[in-house]
C-alpha cells in the first residue's frame, strides 16, 4: 500500500459558490475519492488544520504528498515548508498540481520563480503525451482533451526537467510543459498542470489516471536508507 496525503489549501471552496458547486467536499476530497483503490491508503489535509495538517507524524507516514494551492501560498508557514522539503530529500514523493507551481515548497525545490503566462477563458486544452514509454503515461492515448480549462503558457520559469512527459496546447494558441519530473535528494517530484478550481477537472478519468500513475512513480523505493555526514572507512587505512 502506498500511503498518500492529499493537501489542499481549501480556501476557494469556502468563499466561491461556483467552486462549492463543483467541489462540494473540496478539491482534496474529489482527488482522494478519484484515486481511491486497492493500491493506495489515502488521507487528506488542509491549510486550516493545526500545522496545516502536515505534522511530522503525518509526513513520516506519507509516501507521496499531493499539493494543491492558489490564493493561500503566503499563508503556509515556512517551518512546514522546510519540514516537507526535508521529507522530500529523505525520499517522500511530491506531486504538485496546477497553481501549486507558485507554492513555497515548489519554488523552494526548483530554485526559480516558477512564473508563467495565464488566461481564464474557458478554452480547450489538448494534452499531448510526448514520452509514451514513461510510467506516468501508462494507459493513455496519444493525447487527451479538457474542453474547458485555464491557460498556462510558456515561458514556464522552471529548471530544465529531468523528464518531459506532457505538453499542452490551448485553443488560444499557447503551449506549455504540463507534465515534468525532477529528482531532489532521495525524493521524486512530479508537476502536473491541469486543475483550475472553476472546472471539474479532477473528475476527468484521464487526469485521475495521470495522478494515480504519478503516485506509483513518485513513491519511495524502500531499501537501505542513505545517510550523510562524517563516515567511517570501509577498509583499513594504512598509516603513512
Amino acid at each position: 500500500m502506498i500511503r498518500v496525503t492529499v493537501w489542499n489549501e481549501n480556501l476557494h471552496e469556502q468563499t466561491h459558490k461556483e467552486v462549492q458547486n463543483i467541489y462540494p467536499k473540496g478539491i482534496h476530497q474529489a482527488i482522494a475519492e478519484g484515486i481511491a483503490g486497492s493500491d493506495f491508503e489515502v488521507r487528506t489535509a488542509t491549510l486550516d488544520q493545526p500545522e496545516h495538517g502536515l505534522t511530522q507524524e503525518v509526513l513520516d507516514q506519507t509516501d507521496v504528498l499531493i499539493w494543491w494551492g492558489h490564493i493561500g501560498h503566503d499563508k503556509v508557514a515556512d517551518e512546514i515548508v522546510d519540514r516537507v522539503q526535508q521529507r522530500v530529500w529523505q525520499g517522500m514523493g511530491l506531486i504538485v498540481l496546477h497553481s501549486g507551481h507558485f507554492s513555497k515548497i515548489f519554488k523552494k525545490l526548483m530554485g526559480t520563480s516558477c512564473d508563467l503566462k495565464w488566461r481564464e477563458a474557458n478554452e480547450k486544452e489538448r494534452i499531448w503525451v510526448v514520452d509514451p514509454a514513461h510510467p506516468i503515461a501508462e494507459g493513455l492515448g496519444q493525447y487527451f482533451e479538457l474542453e474547458h480549462e485555464e491557460m498556462y503558457g510558456e515561458h514556464f520559469d522552471i529548471p530544465a526537467p529531468d523528464e518531459l512527459i506532457f505538453i499542452s496546447w490551448f485553443e488560444g494558441g499557447e503551449v506549455f510543459r504540463s507534465g515534468v519530473t525532477y529528482h531532489r535528494g532521495n525524493g521524486k517530484v512530479f508537476y502536473f498542470r491541469p486543475g483550475h478550481e472553476t472546472h471539474p477537472t479532477y473528475y476527468n478519468e484521464n487526469v485521475l489516471k495521470v495522478i494515480s500513475n504519478g503516485i506509483k512513480w513518485a513513491a519511495p523505493v524502500h531499501g537501505e536508507r542513505h545517510y550523510y555526514g562524517n563516515h567511517k572507512p570501509l577498509e583499513e587505512i594504512k598509516a603513512k
